[in-house]
Parts: C-alpha cells; sequence; structure tokens
C-alpha cells in the first residue's frame, strides 16, 4: 500500500457526516464527508467502528519520535509545520466495534492495546480522538511509513499488556471510557433493578441517567451522548429481560425451604437466583474480564458454582 493508498483508504473510512473544523477556537460542525474532508481537522473514526488509532504527540520531535521509543511505525503522520507537534494514525485491518452490541473481549484487548501505545509514545492522556490533524489536507507536513494496515496482535507485539490485563480497571480516555461506562453501569444496574422491578421504559430513563453520570464525572473527556445512550440501552434491555421480581421471589422461597442455608458465597444472590438466570450473568460478567473470584462476590454465589457454570457453558 503506497502514501497516495493510504490517503485514499482514509477519506474512504471517513463517517458519512463528520465533525470538522479549520479552526478549534470556533467549535466544531458537521457536514457531509465530500465537504469536511477539506477542512484541517476532521472525525477520522465513526461512532460504532475504530478504524484508526490516532495518537497526539506534542513534542517537537513527534514525526520521529516512534522509532526512537521503539514503537511500531504509523501508518500516516500529519505534523504541525511551526512546532513539530503531529498525530499519529494508526489503521487497523479489522476495525473494532465499539457499539455494546460487538465482542467485549475484543474491545477491552483493543483499549489495553491503546492505552499501552498511548503510553509508549508519550502520546496526551487528554486527547479525546474524536477529531484529528486532517492528512488529507496540505496545512500540514504529512508523511506515510507503515505500508500494511495493522492486526491487534501486531500491535501487541511491541508493547507490554501486564498493566491492562484481565478485570484491571482501564485508564478513562480513548477506548478504555466505553469498558469501563460498561462496567461502573453494569455492576450499578445488578444491583439497582431490585429495588423495586420498574417497567421497561422508567428503568431505561434510570440507567441513562446514571451512565450519563458516570461519564461526566469519571472521564475527563466524556463519551459522545450517542455512545453513553447505545450502552445504557445495552445494559437496561439485558437486565430488565434476565432480572426478575418473580425470579427472585421463587429463590428466596426456595431458600426459606431449606432453613435459609446461606451460599458459600456469604449470602443470598443479588439477582433471581435460579440456573437460568444467574448463568447469562456469569457468562456476561466473564466475558468482560471479570475473575470467577470476583463474580462470586458481586453476585453473591460460591466460586465452585461459577466454574460449575462456566465449565457446562463455555
Amino acid at each position: 500500500m503506497n502514501a497516495a493508498h493510504q490517503l485514499t483508504l482514509f477519506e474512504q473510512r471517513l463517517p458519512k457526516k463528520p465533525y470538522y473544523s479549520d479552526d478549534l477556537s470556533n467549535g466544531l460542525s458537521i457536514i457531509a464527508a465530500k465537504k469536511a474532508v477539506k477542512s484541517r481537522y476532521i472525525q477520522h473514526n465513526g461512532p460504532t467502528h475504530k478504524h484508526w488509532l490516532v495518537f497526539d504527540v506534542d513534542r517537537f520531535d513527534a514525526t520521529m519520535c516512534w522509532d526512537d521509543l521503539g514503537a511500531p511505525a504509523p501508518n500516516i503522520v500529519a505534523t504541525n509545520r511551526e512546532n513539530g507537534h503531529a498525530h499519529l494514525i494508526y489503521g487497523l485491518e479489522i476495525p473494532v466495534r465499539t457499539a455494546p452490541d460487538g465482542s467485549s473481549k475484543a474491545l477491552r484487548y483493543a483499549a489495553a492495546v491503546e492505552a499501552a501505545l498511548r503510553a509508549k509514545l508519550g502520546a496526551d492522556e487528554g486527547y479525546t480522538g474524536l477529531i484529528c490533524k486532517n492528512p488529507l489536507n496540505p496545512h500540514w507536513l504529512v508523511s506515510t511509513w507503515e505500508p500494511n494496515l495493522y492486526t491487534l496482535d501486531w500491535l501487541a507485539d511491541y508493547l507490554d499488556l501486564s498493566a491492562y490485563s484481565g478485570s484491571k480497571r482501564l485508564l478513562g480516555n480513548g477506548l478504555g471510557r466505553n469498558c469501563n461506562l460498561f462496567d461502573y453501569l453494569s455492576k450499578w444496574a445488578f444491583k439497582a433493578i431490585r429495588q423495586g422491578y420498574p417497567q421497561y421504559d422508567r428503568w431505561l430513563e434510570a440507567v441513562l441517567t446514571r451512565a450519563q453520570a458516570y461519564n461526566n464525572k469519571e472521564f475527563t473527556s466524556p463519551l459522545p451522548l450517542s455512545e453513553v445512550k447505545a450502552t445504557a440501552k445495552s445494559v437496561a434491555k439485558f437486565t430488565h429481560k434476565n432480572f426478575s421480581a418473580a425470579g427472585f421471589s421463587a429463590w428466596q422461597a426456595r431458600q426459606g425451604a431449606k432453613g435459609g442455608r446461606k451460599s458459600k458465597g456469604g449470602g443470598r444472590p443479588l439477582i433471581s437466583g435460579d440456573k437460568a438466570t444467574l448463568i447469562p450473568m456469569v457468562l456476561k460478567m466473564k466475558s468482560k474480564g471479570y475473575s470467577n473470584r470476583m463474580i462470586a462476590e458481586d453476585l453473591k454465589i460460591s466460586a465452585s458454582t461459577v466454574s460449575l457454570y462456566l465449565k457446562h457453558e463455555i
């Protein structure tokens, strides 16, 4: 893939109506890509897929800093001619779906790769990733390096991901925000829905309100409202479908018939305790990177029960 092809691919992957600006002090506007492509700054990823990982390096030697740091070569670099600061742009061969219906494991892996590469490059942690220096605009000094698009595994070969593995909390920026918002919201929703089991519309409103609060409080650069709404809807639908007052009452009755014997997990489950209801929750939490012990503690069941469910369902 030569330089011209890389820039053509960048243009082809733009959202249909991206944010754009020629002067950031005037804010952002939205317009059709064929017009926005002429601007100095442009939205490079759409709301549901991550085609590009972009890093903001505010140093005079940003264009070639990756080489000195042992980082992978970017596909495209757009450099400020006046101060040498640059956006390093890495293209993904297979884009990561950031919508809640995508693979949570793939999203968490991509977030870990993004965080580790950001750290290796010494890039700005406050950069939101919404827009970048448009490499199609001649205002910037543009250079191309790696001719092939990257897989996440290829990028990971250059990085130490140990600080971001398993259920460890990711940084509240970039893709880490998507993972963390889902984690925060799910943990709250698993417990909160038992406080009355509301109708779906009311429950969705409550979940969205909580999601917006987390988004504004936890992240220096909050997620776009569209992504917050999508995450809230995903959590609300899942919990409303799988957590029921009838199921929880049935579980309580069974426990009463047993003389109130407690589970090894240390108390009553946080959701309707029948196997058919618990298994989806165990699988969902496992897919998010939680350990068996953490799942057992959160759902108030024994670790052996978690292992048993996973053994038969995975």
